[in-house]
């Protein structure tokens, strides 16, 4: 395993839509090595999630883990969870505004709309499918890990630019109020 260094924005490669993994090409042992990597580049990073395309590699695969993270102390679990080839169907119309930020725009954080409950397709590192539906704060990770898979950054979903904040900011003013309104949802809808 390795720690890859991390797209930052501006880079063209964050911009662009990762292709799909073939089931063999899955199987192969520079795939799972990329796997592995993206895992522990997430972790070194203190990230709640990772994408491939992150590292350079623009194929369509992402990692999620919240476990004790000091840069997300509000979010519950979420176990590790590999998606390959992910695709993301919003159930329902319910909609939560979430704080966001990425390790790929460094110090930077700001609201963007998610919706609550959201049907994942997708398969794990070893090839098994995975079909279930994510609520809120995990429903709002998996919808801003698979945006990196086609080419978007949190920062095109944030329609006021007045909710940008560096991540002392947010801690100052608005950690809060955001964390007494996410508590909400996670209690009515869980994770």
């Amino acid at each position: 395993m390795a720690i890859r260094k991390i797209a930052q924005i501006g880079h063209p490669v964050l911009r662009q839509r990762a292709r799909e993994v073939s089931p063999d090409e899955l199987a192969s042992p520079a795939i799972q090595q990329l796997i592995d990597d993206v895992i522990e580049t997430m972790h070194d990073a203190d990230g709640a999630g990772l994408a491939a395309i992150q590292v350079y590699e623009p194929v369509r695969i992402c990692a999620i883990e919240v476990r004790n993270n000091p840069r997300y102390p509000y979010k519950p679990p979420i176990p590790l969870t590999i998606l390959v080839n992910p695709v993301l169907t919003p159930v329902g119309d319910e909609q939560f505004d979430n704080y966001e930020g990425c390790l790929s725009v460094p110090n930077l954080r700001g609201m963007v709309k998610r919706h609550v409950h959201v049907h994942v397709k997708a398969f794990d590192r070893h090839g098994a499918p995975i079909d279930e539906v994510v609520h809120g704060l995990k429903a709002g990770t998996f919808q801003h890990e698979v945006d990196h898979l086609d080419g978007k950054i949190f920062v095109d979903r944030v329609t006021d630019p007045s909710t940008f904040a560096t991540w002392t900011e947010f801690e100052r003013h608005h950690k809060p109020a955001f964390v007494e309104q996410v508590t909400k949802l996670v209690t009515r809808v869980g994770s």
